[in-house]
């Protein structure tokens, strides 16, 4: 027996490749797929299943991409419909790898198709489950991604059922791989770790210690935030299929000289997203460009702020033009210009006019504060960061509400705006918005809320209470 997970960070993303006596078997792939093969083509062994646990909402699967250059099968659970050519597994449905067995495990909740997949030993015994969106560490999934056809009380409803009948009755040493950990938008609060146990599930994870199911329907659904605006677009990709991954390259990393760059701008159609580190971007930009580094959760935000229909120019480091357009094709990106051959550096060697943010620290916001009327302490990250602590007076607006229309209605041309997060790539992000839409009395604050807050002269709150 082999098991190896494959985790992108970036994504909280978790894919799974087993193996036994020469056969394989993939679990959720990422829309890049070579890692698949050529970890098969390593251990002489060749793909046999790709198991979907459901309708990937944070990212576009591989399934159609690695069918085609594996042959191997597709399966997903019970009340799966698909525009492409599945096996659908009924509930408890084994299939044989090598000398192992996985069972499908219809476990609907998180959406109305999800299912786990059990792998046994040669002997029958269980030895680990793989579990998607349903039970992750100290967490569960969330349960207001589905269909018109259930509610989100509903599928809370199906959830504990699902967990009560199929998972927690399995062996305590049963090993949990779930497809996402930290930092994921698929559950409340993911815990620490991208593995565990059924024991310590049982014993750790706060869903599983309702008494009855109306507990856990209120556990499970009281201060659930809505999901990313991408989810739905991705859950609709994975499920209708999509163009193959190669396709998408080939017109993506089409380079561009600055007079084509400059000709799309005119056009007004095109978005110029720069993927270099947000202290590159700050020191010098294309204006009108939006920065969203590799060095962040890029993918992430690149769904939650762009356009799926218009076309994205590149400008990036030397060398990371094939690394942002897949990180992008991740979360459902189609629609590519091109990219700027030479990045950013032949857009100033060429003389043409450039942007760049104001970058200052936090004992000069603090000097600023009691002398500037019009300075306006800006706050992009989340409600719930916000209210735990910040500074006073602050205004929140989260960046992911930030192109939404109207949200910069309040600001006015004559505040000045300084900007911060937790640590900075966010407000890098926020700051090219503002600028994108003709606010320019900005500064962007080094080192986020980490650095203001260790400035004992600016005031900290909480619930309106003065901790600094």
């Amino acid at each position: 027996m082999f098991i190896q997970q494959l985790y992108t960070s970036c994504l909280s993303e978790a894919a799974y490749y087993i193996e036994s006596n020469g056969e394989a078997a993939v679990i959720d792939p990422l829309r890049d797929i070579e890692t698949y093969i050529n970890l098969a083509k390593e251990r002489n062994a060749s793909i046999k299943y790709i198991f979907e646990t459901h309708f990937h909402a944070d990212f576009v699967s591989g399934h159609l991409d690695l069918q085609k250059a594996t042959g191997a099968t597709i399966v997903f659970g019970p009340n799966t419909e698909t525009r492409f050519r599945i096996h659908k597994a009924k509930d408890n449905e084994a299939f044989q790898l090598g000398d192992l067995s996985i069972t499908a495990l219809h476990t609907p909740g998180h959406t109305l198709e999800s299912t786990c997949f059990l792998l046994k030993e040669a002997n029958g015994d269980p030895y680990a489950i793989f579990t998607g969106d349903t039970l992750f560490v100290n967490e569960v999934g969330r349960p207001d991604l589905g269909t018109n056809e259930s509610t989100m009380e509903e599928l809370a409803g199906m959830l504990y059922d699902s967990l009560h009948e199929k998972i927690m009755s399995l062996p305590d040493h049963v090993i949990v791989y779930p497809a996402h950990g930290p930092g994921s938008s698929c559950g409340k609060n993911l815990g620490p770790g991208t593995s565990t146990t059924i024991g310590d599930q049982k014993k750790d994870n706060y869903a599983l210690q309702s008494a009855s199911k109306e507990e856990f329907v209120n556990a499970v659904t009281e201060g659930l935030k809505p999901p990313p605006k991408y989810f739905e677009v991705n859950a609709r990709i994975n499920k209708e299929g999509y163009e193959s991954l190669s396709g998408i390259m080939e017109k993506a990393l089409v380079k561009l000289d600055v007079l084509d760059v400059k000709q799309a701008l005119k056009q007004g159609d095109k978005i110029i997203l720069d993927t270099r580190h947000s202290d590159e971007f700050a020191n010098g930009f294309i204006p009108g460009a939006i920065s969203i580094g590799l060095n962040g959760r890029f993918a992430e935000w690149a769904g939650s702020l762009l356009p799926f229909d218009q076309q994205i120019i590149l400008v990036t480091e030397e060398g990371q033009e094939k690394e942002s357009v897949t990180r992008l094709t991740r979360v459902g990106f189609t629609e590519f210009a091109g990219y700027l051959d030479g990045g950013f550096d032949a857009w100033q060697n060429a003389g043409e006019q450039i942007d760049l943010l104001i970058n200052v620290e936090a004992d000069e916001l603090a000097m600023d504060i009691p002398f500037d009327d019009n300075l306006i302490v800006l706050d992009v990250r989340r409600e719930t960061e916000f209210g735990n602590a910040h500074v006073k007076d602050a205004v929140n607006l989260p960046l992911e509400e930030m192109t939404d229309p109207g949200s910069m209605s309040n600001i006015e041309e004559t505040q000045n705006l300084y900007v911060h997060c937790a640590s900075g790539y966010r407000s890098v992000i926020a700051c090219s918005l503002l600028k994108r839409q003709g606010f320019h009395n900005i500064r962007n604050i080094v080192g986020g809320f980490n650095s203001i807050n260790e400035e004992k002269r600016i005031s900290i709150e909480k619930d309106d209470t003065v901790l600094n």
